[in-house]
């Protein structure tokens, strides 16, 4: 699949969490810790790109490994209005595509209070 197909696909299922998030009530312009998830094939592709993101402070990440495998979780804490997510998701979007990773998309609690 080609990148832009790879950051439309992403876009659709990003307004679809924006969606859940609006029906629990959630106000988009707070800050709030966003969970960003890239799987990897290997602990060494990992370690690299969680070293990557935190060396240039794109995020904090940690490389992980369950019974599903090597990932990079990614934690930023920002609003998630759509114009904002959407970008910050499609720079995931571009690491996952630069390093051979799968993107696995992000998740958040919604926000009702300031």
């Amino acid at each position: 699949m080609a990148v832009i197909e790879k950051l439309m696909k992403s876009a659709e299922a990003d307004i679809d969490v924006l969606h859940a998030l609006d029906r629990q009530g959630d106000r988009f312009s707070i800050a709030r810790p966003v969970d960003f998830l890239l799987r990897a094939e290997s602990r060494e592709k990992a370690a690299l790109v969680a070293g990557f993101i935190n060396d240039y402070q794109f995020g904090t990440a940690k490389a992980n490994e369950d019974e599903s495998g090597h990932s990079i979780q990614v934690i930023i804490t920002m609003p998630v209005e759509q114009n904002v997510i959407l970008s910050v998701s499609g720079f995931m979007q571009c690491i996952a595509e630069l390093y051979g990773l799968e993107y696995d998309g992000w998740g958040c609690s919604a926000q009702t209070h300031t």
